[in-house]
């Protein structure tokens, strides 16, 4: 069944922003299929940014159990295809769901009966791997989630910083986007940014444990380093745009990445070099130890513990190169900093 019109009727609106992902959205219409919720009570928007790869047949020459809206538009970036998707949602709530993410069976009901004891006008729910996922993706996983990755400053029971949404998995009444509007132009972070000013305008925010994704993020290590460097130019941007939103813990892997760098350069030229070099090395060997056994009692699999360490180091790598990207384009005077945009995704 397809809508025309966007008068509010159902309770949740699945907008997903998507640009030549079509494998992945197959395997999330397949786990929408699968949501223990009443089908009359939320509906799938798919805003298409622009796809050459069969995303609107798929989207619109089948028959789905569920309510489906297909958007179409030229090429402009994520942001504006959830704020296409905002305009012409019918639920009170909209939820933004990346496309590489599955939800599992209970999602909505987690939202739903979580939403009925506290009130919120934004949400947002953790991301974790699924049992199917490669060793690769599994690994990714580690270093994203994990307390000496990311996992410290994305924002958990556990997180040293605010917790601000993410458009991986992010949920907003209607009312917030009817008095703050919707994303703005930044290409890598415009939902961090949607998130502050939604905080900024006195709304109510709060992660929802229990509604998770599985989420795939990038297949490949130099996807997942191209992903990661933009991060850490957006974090710069962000960090211009809000204040409190550039911490230093967010500046931790510049400081690893150069205090690296620099040890490896000066160490031959100082008389205690080899000694600082080997309290250098002697300090990656540990963080690495702490890595492999710590991803292998979550996956049980001695494959998956020795890539967490390769995705680790990259993850903490390609963040600082980033941020410094991000700080020297800001000292240049742009104002908006860039990180990579041409075949991000290869």
């Amino acid at each position: 069944m397809h809508i025309t019109n966007n008068t509010i009727c159902v309770k949740y609106s699945l907008i997903i922003a998507t640009y030549n992902r079509l494998n992945e959205l197959q395997e999330l219409f397949a786990s929408v299929q699968n949501l223990d919720f009443s089908t009359e009570q939320f509906e799938l928007v798919i805003v298409d940014d622009g796809s050459q790869d069969g995303t609107k047949e798929f989207v619109t020459e089948q028959k789905w159990d569920f309510n489906v809206l297909y958007l179409h538009q030229q090429n402009k970036g994520p942001g504006e295809a959830r704020n296409h998707g905002m305009r012409k949602a019918r639920g009170n709530y909209f939820m933004f769901i990346d496309s590489d993410c599955i939800l599992p069976p209970q999602y909505l009901r987690e939202i739903d009966d979580f939403l009925k004891h506290t009130p919120l006008d934004a949400i947002g729910g953790p991301d974790t791997y699924h049992p199917s996922f490669s060793p690769l993706l599994k690994a990714i996983n580690y270093s994203m989630t994990s307390f000496i990755g990311t996992g410290g400053t994305r924002g958990s029971k556990k997180s040293v910083t605010k917790y601000y949404p993410r458009s991986f998995n992010m949920g907003i009444k209607r009312e917030v986007y009817d008095t703050i509007g919707g994303m703005g132009k930044l290409r890598h972070g415009q939902d961090m940014d949607f998130s502050a000013r939604i905080y900024a305008a006195g709304f109510k925010v709060g992660l929802i444990p229990d509604a998770f994704v599985y989420h795939k993020r990038r297949t490949s290590l130099r996807k997942f380093f191209k992903q990661i460097f933009n991060w850490g130019v957006t974090r710069i941007n962000l960090g211009r745009m809000h204040k409190g939103m550039l911490k230093p813990i967010h500046l931790a892997p510049t400081v690893v990445t150069w205090g690296s760098i620099l040890t490896l350069l000066i160490a031959p030229f100082l008389g205690f070099g080899k000694y600082l070099l080997g309290l250098m090395l002697l300090g990656m060997l540990g963080i690495a130890l702490f890595a492999f056994f710590q991803s292998l009692f979550t996956y049980k699999n001695i494959k998956v513990a020795f890539l967490s360490i390769i995705t680790l180091f990259t993850q903490v790598f390609a963040y600082g190169f980033g941020t410094t990207s991000g700080l020297i384009q800001a000292l240049q005077g742009k104002e908006v900093a860039k990180g990579f945009t041409k075949n991000y995704y290869k």
